[in-house]
């Protein structure tokens, strides 16, 4: 079809979990060009040593004094930082001290590559809505990285982590970065000379996989509903033998010496949140951050927003995931035609697209690790799943298939298998960037498409 401008198609590549510091932070532009990030900011130096602002960033502990708070009393600042953490990294053992790293490593941002090779599998921070509006707080000193991590962790209901009060797995990996001064990211930095990177781009939600890639396909959250009618999650049922809530809340809980330890949070737990609510415990301390910067929260009433992660309302082949709505299969319910999605809107103008995802199998069987579930976000609506615009989420092969006979479609968004995303743990950088490299160069190779 005809475009208003020469662009004719739009690929999307969708990778996970890493800050532009993690990757670019020590990037230096062409000149005549300018960036915002570690380096630019003085706080390293081109080799990854510390900078002359390097003492901005110097990591704080603090009480919440048994309430959450996005800016909680500073009780001191870590003399060290605590040695980053195995959690599940692939080759590594599970959840112990990373002896690849130092116990002694100074306060402040590090350069991850002089421990472990580019190319080696980290361990994984926190990335929950709650913990990342903490870690970076409504004072903008971004100084609660390690201590959220370390109390809050990943959530009390943790799928088989085995977190506890006095023992999240974490430590002081959230504030490790990459430097392409010295040969990490090469194609990375090779793209970011030649083409436009964003410096100033932000993720849509504080939050988890799950939230960001629903948000992707819909600018907005997603909520929770009976039947299409806004309803209340599940606040008291029994999960392994817990009594466990949907709802979130951070306010602490009484864990002895931990004094962020969240209430209700983790991967099988607390998730949504009516942000209209100001009694809802952690709800107002963000609204009223917001409202300092002179921002309005755009909160439906009695709406229950999605902003971790869930398992969506259908399974990759068309079925319903959860369709007896037991609470304890954590499942996100089907989203109505009233939130709609990119992929409705594309198609109400007449203009093709798909959705490609590793590991999701030809014929929509998902049978292996390497798919992920909630980062096929379409599968959770009903104007998808219940249509024939279901026959437009396909696996990553056939994306390969269709740059080969020229028929990719004008919108085209893709999602590597799970070890080639680079989420820390179970990906790796190095593997996504080898992946993005390869599909760019394909793309390029058909200048017809």
């Amino acid at each position: 079809m005809a475009t208003e401008t020469p662009i004719e198609h739009v690929v999307v590549i969708v990778g996970e979990n890493h800050t532009f510091d993690n990757v670019f932070g020590a990037y230096i532009p062409r000149p005549g060009q300018t960036v915002l990030n570690l380096l630019s900011q003085d706080i390293i130096d081109d080799n990854g040593k510390p900078g002359r602002n390097s003492g901005l960033v110097k990591q704080k502990t603090a009480d919440s004094k048994g309430l959450y708070s996005l800016n909680p009393k500073r009780t001191g600042t870590y003399s060290k930082l605590p040695q980053p953490n195995t959690t599940y990294a692939t080759g590594q053992p599970g959840n112990i001290p990373d002896p690849r790293f130092p116990d002694d490593l100074s306060n402040g941002p590090f350069q991850l590559s002089h421990y472990m090779a580019y190319s080696d599998f980290p361990g994984d921070p926190v990335h929950r809505f709650f913990q990342m509006w903490q870690q970076v707080g409504d004072n903008n000193k971004k100084d609660l990285f390690v201590w959220v991590a370390e109390t809050a962790g990943i959530g009390n209901h943790n799928d088989g982590f085995g977190t506890t009060p006095a023992d999240t797995f974490q430590g002081g990996l959230a504030i490790g970065f990459f430097n392409m001064n010295t040969g990490d990211a090469p194609f990375f930095k090779q793209m970011a000379d030649f083409y436009a990177i964003s410096d100033n781009y932000h993720q849509p939600i504080m939050g988890g996989t799950g939230a960001n890639f629903l948000a992707l396909v819909t600018g907005d959250a997603a909520f929770y509903n009976v039947n299409g009618q806004l309803s209340v999650p599940p606040t008291s049922f029994v999960y392994q033998g817990t009594q466990t809530s949907q709802v979130e809340n951070p306010n602490p809980q009484s864990a002895g010496t931990n004094t962020n330890w969240y209430t209700e949070d983790g991967y099988r737990g607390g998730s949504y949140v009516n942000c209209t609510d100001l009694s809802q415990p952690g709800v107002k301390p963000i609204v009223d951050y917001l409202r300092t910067l002179r921002v309005r929260p755009n909160c439906a009433p009695s709406t229950y927003y999605l902003v971790n992660n869930h398992n969506l309302g259908y399974k990759a082949d068309g079925t319903l995931a959860n369709p007896t709505n037991d609470p304890t299969k954590f499942t996100l319910p089907p989203q109505p035609v009233s939130l709609p999605t990119i992929a409705d809107a594309l198609s109400a103008k007449g203009v093709s697209w798909k959705w490609y995802s590793g590991g999701r199998g030809t014929d929509g069987s998902a049978t292996t690790a390497d798919y992920c579930g909630i980062c096929d976000p379409l599968t959770g609506f009903t104007s998808i799943m219940t249509t024939s615009l279901k026959n437009n989420l396909q696996d990553v092969s056939s994306l390969y298939d269709d740059i080969k006979d020229g028929t990719v479609p004008a919108v085209a968004f893709v999602r590597p298998l799970e070890q080639l995303a680079g989420h820390p743990a179970n990906g790796v950088l190095a593997l996504y960037e080898n992946f993005v490299t390869n599909l760019v160069n394909m793309v390029h190779d058909q200048p017809d498409l």
